[in-house]
């Protein structure tokens, strides 16, 4: 990458997919881009498909499987805070703890939480990509 702009397409692509909400389609993108990378930013990729999959997860009502993602999640990208590929990750952070935020304080190993809409992160890249 020649700068911070010149990012990877599918890259772009998956965060594209991201903010329409297409977790699972986002997580396929970024798992492909994921699968051929063998850079630094390996685990970064890891963790926004994780993300990804948490997302889809809460959002089919699996939310065992969204809180384990959530947290996994975490533990790939925190090491590229604050920000990193022009994602800013603690924007991402604070944005899921809130979509999160009923999964978390629930006790129950199986508690009836549906995602709300409004509460969905996106993720806006700074630079923007260029075309």
């Amino acid at each position: 990458m020649e700068n911070d702009s010149d990012y990877e397409p599918r890259y772009v692509r998956g965060v594209q997919l991201f903010n329409e909400c297409e977790f699972f389609e986002a997580h396929d993108v970024w798992e492909e881009l994921w699968a051929d990378y063998r850079g630094p930013s390996r685990d970064f990729f890891k963790g926004l498909i994780q993300v990804a999959v948490a997302l889809h997860h809460f959002g089919n009502e699996n939310i065992r499987g969204a809180r384990k993602l959530y947290d996994s999640s975490r533990g790939y990208l925190q090491p590229y805070c604050p920000r990193h590929m022009g994602c800013d990750l603690q924007l991402l952070f604070e944005e899921m703890e809130a979509c999160f935020a009923e999964v978390l304080a629930a006790d129950e190993q199986f508690p009836r939480v549906q995602i709300k809409p409004e509460l969905i992160p996106e993720i806006e890249l700074d630079p923007p990509p260029t075309a």
